[in-house]
């Protein structure tokens, strides 16, 4: 496989490339490209930065496939990787080796870091992205374009809709419903169902406003 990575920022990538290479003699990272013209033509820890989207349609015809990187919010997240797939992108995959994905279900263009437990029965959409340290429980389902940030605790039979950011820490409950383009602020406990578009904070979670209804879908295929 060769693959480039979309958003040249966190070097925590690297490392989970690193691992993979141990471990994978096919598997060939070639570099990034980035919407940021200031990165254009220098490199990220020794890796080149090809350039922005108007790269995509040329190295695609090179056999290379595309993960997103971009976690900012899902909005972004979601819309970069329509762009990436308009170009002619095929998505593939990032997962630290470490993680165990016996009797786990996931799609494609998912990125996900060292350290992440996913139980039993997990099931993953596409294009969504869990970093180091969290836990989802067993028979979760999670959506499309999701973010979970690093150390959060989804205890098992939890649904994750479309488009759902979950923040640092949070923990939740099991058998709860987190609706669609929701924001589940850093460090929150969330022991009942959220609404769609909502954003949660506290703990317990509670809504102190809604997000603008901009996408009822996550998916990018």
């Amino acid at each position: 496989m060769k693959l480039v990575c979309l958003g040249a920022s966190n070097p925590e990538t690297i490392r989970v490339v690193n691992a993979i290479k141990k471990v994978d003699r096919d598997f060939h990272f070639l570099g990034f490209v980035d919407n940021d013209e200031k990165k254009w033509g220098k490199k990220f820890y020794g890796y080149p930065i090809f350039g922005g989207m108007d790269k995509v349609a040329e190295l695609s015809k090179e056999g290379v496939v595309f993960c997103n990187l971009i976690t900012r919010d899902c909005v972004t997240r979601y819309e970069t990787t329509k762009s990436l797939i308009e170009r002619g992108a095929r998505l593939a995959n990032l997962i630290h080796p470490s993680v165990n994905l016996e009797m786990v279900k996931l799609r494609i263009g998912n990125y996900i870091q060292e350290a992440v437990i996913l139980q039993a029965e997990v099931y993953i959409g596409n294009n969504s992205s869990i970093h180091m340290g969290s836990l989802i429980g067993h028979e979760t389902r999670i959506g499309n374009s999701v973010f979970i940030a690093h150390g959060c605790n989804l205890s098992g039979k939890i649904i994750v809709e479309d488009g759902v950011f979950i923040g640092t820490g949070v923990s939740i409950v099991p058998r709860v419903t987190i609706g669609k383009w929701s924001i589940i602020g850093a460090g929150a406990t969330i022991t009942e169902d959220v609404p769609p578009y909502s954003v949660i904070v506290g703990n317990p979670g509670r809504v102190i406003k809604e997000v603008d209804k901009k996408y009822t879908s996550g998916d990018i295929v």
